[in-house]
């Protein structure tokens, strides 16, 4: 008898964030072989970062029960999420995986914000091995707690919500549902989900997107002076574009963005003749 394929699920909000159990519990319903290994902490913002803590040369890998999945194979993980991606591939915590999904994130990971997300590089490490991968990510910023025209508020709301009431279950039964979708992409593909924080049924529909220009937030400097800068996140004011991720879900539906991995950019022409390089006389 042939064995499922094995699932890694890993996420860069940390293994206690609740995204990541009720993505590993739709998943295995499924009938696939999962396995969790998340950061032990929160790892935002890592990108395909290759961190890890190290005690006399280890990395520190503490089993865990996920609440309402006990049966699946868990573990906290003192590394980044796309070195986590690394050790599974290297079988560190059991078969290797031939797919790779992250998240559920708490934000949009939408836009050129992709390039930071450690959401999004877990999938990209799994891609650049060959592997399919799928970063899912719940889009908490609206509409619950305001647009872009609510700036640094919408932000600091964020904080009050409670984060177990969130519609995780929308975000993980559509990523399962684009799971066939995936598998039948060429090698090394990644599919970018996000998914409006409501109701399945408040949904509009799914869309394929384009990145657009900007991600959802942005950083400003509130203060600098001698020997520091204090910096300042808020909402990003610029116009949404049509057709794109961000445009997508301020219209109320999820969105998908297939990208993969960086490689040679093999339509620019670059003129090298005139470069001469020489070894310096001994």
């Amino acid at each position: 008898m042939m064995k499922a394929p094995r699932i890694l699920i890993t996420n860069d909000d940390g293994i206690d964030a609740p995204g990541i159990r009720w993505l590993a519990r739709a998943t295995a319903r499924q009938g696939f072989d999962v396995v969790v290994a998340a950061p032990l902490t929160e790892a935002s913002g890592t990108s395909a970062a290759m961190t890890a803590v190290e005690k006399n040369g280890r990395i520190h890998v503490q089993p865990r029960e996920l609440p309402g999945a006990k049966n699946l194979p868990a573990y906290a993980v003192a590394a980044s999420p796309a070195f986590i991606v690394i050790l599974a591939l290297r079988e560190a915590f059991g078969r290797t995986p031939t797919l790779v999904l992250s998240g559920i994130n708490r934000g949009a990971n939408a836009g050129a914000a992709v390039i930071h997300s450690g959401t999004v590089g877990a999938t990209l490490t799994a891609s650049h091995a060959g592997l399919h991968g799928m970063a899912v990510s719940l889009d908490v910023l609206s509409p619950a707690n305001g647009t872009a025209g609510s700036g640094g508020q919408a932000i600091a709301d964020l904080d009050k919500a409670d984060d177990e009431q969130r519609h995780w279950t929308s975000a993980a039964d559509l990523a399962v549902k684009l799971l066939p979708t995936l598998t039948h992409t060429p090698p090394g593909t990644v599919l970018n989900l996000n998914v409006p924080d409501m109701h399945v049924d408040g949904i509009r529909g799914l869309r394929r997107a384009r990145l657009a220009r900007f991600g959802q937030v942005q950083m400003s400097i509130a203060e600098a002076g001698e020997g520091f800068v204090r910096t300042a996140v808020q909402a990003a004011d610029e116009p949404l574009e049509p057709g794109t991720d961000l445009a997508a879900l301020a219209e109320g539906y999820a969105s998908v963005t297939p990208i993969r991995a960086p490689g040679e950019a093999t339509d620019v022409k670059i003129n090298l003749e005139n470069i001469v390089v020489q070894t310096p006389a001994i």
